[in-house]
């Protein structure tokens, strides 16, 4: 197994909050960003763009050769 660079593991943490928090949208109907980050939606929206870029980079790392 590669050796994980910082990027990684931020991305890795991010898709793991990204899936809890919706897997709590499906089971419970709730957001936790939302909930967490409400009152101040610009960050909550930011960390949501965080998330699916993290996605995208995870995509990105398992499909490298």
């Amino acid at each position: 197994m590669a050796k994980k660079g910082v990027i990684d593991l931020i991305a890795l943490v991010l898709v793991i909050i990204g899936g809890l928090n919706w897997g709590l949208v499906g089971l419970f109907n709730l957001d936790l960003v939302s909930w967490l980050l409400g009152s101040i939606p610009v960050l909550a929206k930011i960390v949501y763009v965080l998330v699916g870029l993290s996605a995208l980079w995870m995509i990105y790392v398992a499909t490298k050769k």
